[in-house]
C-alpha cells in the first residue's frame, strides 16, 4: 500500500494537493493527527484498513475502525480524528461516471442519462453510510484497492480504463448488497445535490465555500434571471475571481452551470407534464422559446420535442 503520512492535523499530500482528475481516482494515506473536515464535488467511497478515527459529518460524530467502509455523497463535509495511526483507502468518484452507471444497470425502466440521474438520486438518498463489511470482505477488498490506487497514480485513464473499471465492479460487487436505498430524499445535503461534469482540466481538490454557495443558489431558483455580476456580489468576490473558482470546482463558469440545471429541470418537466415548450422554457428561466430550444438542442442533442417524443414512445 503506497500511505501518505498526516503530520500537524494537516491532511497528507494526497489529499491536500491537488490532483489530476479521472471518473476513478484512488488514494491510500496514514494519519496520525485530526484531518479536515473537507468536501469534495464526488461520492467518495472510504475504506478503513487499520486503526480507529473519530469521523464526523452531518450526521454527527461515529467511530469507525478496521473493516469498515464509509460511503459519503458529495459535497458532504468529512473529518476526522485519528486514535492511534489511522489508514485508509479513498476511492473517487466522478457523479457521471455514476450516472452513466446507474443508466446502463437500470436501462429496462429509466428512459435516458437525466431520468437515471433523478434515479440515483432517490434511491441513495442517505448522504453518508457506514458499511460493516467485516475483516473477511474487507480484506479480500485489498489487492484490489492498492491495484486501484497504483494505476490511478500512474496516469490512470485512458491508458488502465478496463483494468480499473473492473476492479471497481469488483469492489462494488461487494459493497453494494450492504448499501441502503430509499425512496425519499430527507436531508438538505441531497436537496442540494449538484451533478458536477467532468472537463479535462478538471483537478481533485476540497470544494471552495463560495463555489458550493452559488451552486446551491442557482439550482435553488434557476427560473432567476441571474447574472455574473449579481452572483458575485453575493458571496463578496469579483466576478471574475468567482468564475475562477466555480470553474475549478464544477468545471464550468456558473452561468453555463446555470444553462445545464435548466435544461435537467425543463427535461423533468417535458416527461413529468403537458406544458408547451416554451412554457416549459418560461418556467426555468428562458423568455425566449428560441433560446430555450438552442440551449437544450445543444447539451442533450436533441431539440424538446424530439426529446418529448422519445421519452413518450420509451414509456
Amino acid at each position: 500500500m503506497t500511505t501518505v503520512a498526516s503530520q500537524n492535523g494537516e491532511p497528507g499530500p494526497t489529499l491536500r494537493q491537488k490532483q489530476s482528475f479521472s471518473a476513478l481516482t484512488a488514494r491510500s494515506g496514514a494519519f496520525h493527527a485530526p484531518f479536515g473536515p473537507w468536501a469534495y464535488d464526488c461520492m467518495k467511497l472510504v475504506v478503513v484498513r487499520s486503526g480507529a478515527a473519530i469521523i464526523t459529518t452531518e450526521l454527527g460524530p461515529d467511530l469507525v475502525h478496521a473493516g469498515d467502509c464509509l460511503l459519503l455523497s458529495p459535497d458532504v463535509l468529512f473529518g476526522g480524528e485519528p486514535e492511534g495511526l489511522f489508514t485508509a483507502t479513498t476511492i473517487y468518484v466522478d457523479t457521471d461516471y455514476l450516472a452513466d452507471q446507474v443508466f446502463w444497470q437500470y436501462s429496462n425502466i429509466v428512459n435516458d442519462r437525466l431520468d437515471a440521474l433523478g434515479m440515483a438520486e432517490t434511491l441513495y438518498a442517505e448522504p453518508v453510510q457506514i458499511l460493516k463489511l467485516g475483516p473477511e470482505r474487507a480484506g479480500a477488498m485489498m489487492p484490489w484497492l492498492d491495484e486501484l490506487t497504483v494505476l490511478s497514480g500512474s496516469g490512470g485513464f485512458p491508458e488502465h480504463f478496463h483494468r480499473m473499471q473492473a476492479l471497481w465492479s469488483s469492489i462494488m460487487d461487494v459493497i453494494a448488497p450492504l448499501v441502503s436505498v430509499s425512496s425519499v430524499r430527507r436531508t438538505p445535503t441531497q436537496r442540494a445535490r449538484s451533478r458536477p461534469v467532468l472537463p479535462r482540466d478538471r483537478v481533485l481538490a476540497p470544494s471552495r465555500d463560495e463555489a458550493v454557495k452559488v451552486r446551491e443558489m442557482l439550482r435553488e431558483n434557476p427560473q432567476e434571471q441571474w447574472t455574473l455580476c449579481k452572483l458575485a456580489e453575493t458571496i463578496h468576490l469579483s466576478p471574475k475571481q468567482l468564475s475562477r473558482i466555480f470553474a475549478a470546482t464544477y468545471g464550468k463558469t456558473p452561468l453555463a452551470y446555470l444553462t445545464m440545471v435548466r435544461v435537467e429541470e425543463m427535461a423533468r418537466l417535458l416527461r413529468q407534464r403537458n406544458l408547451p415548450v416554451g412554457e416549459a422554457g418560461k418556467q426555468v428561466g428562458w423568455n425566449s422559446r428560441s433560446r430555450a430550444c438552442q440551449a437544450f438542442r445543444e447539451c442533450t442533442g436533441m431539440t424538446p420535442q424530439q426529446y418529448r417524443k422519445t421519452w413518450c414512445v420509451r414509456v
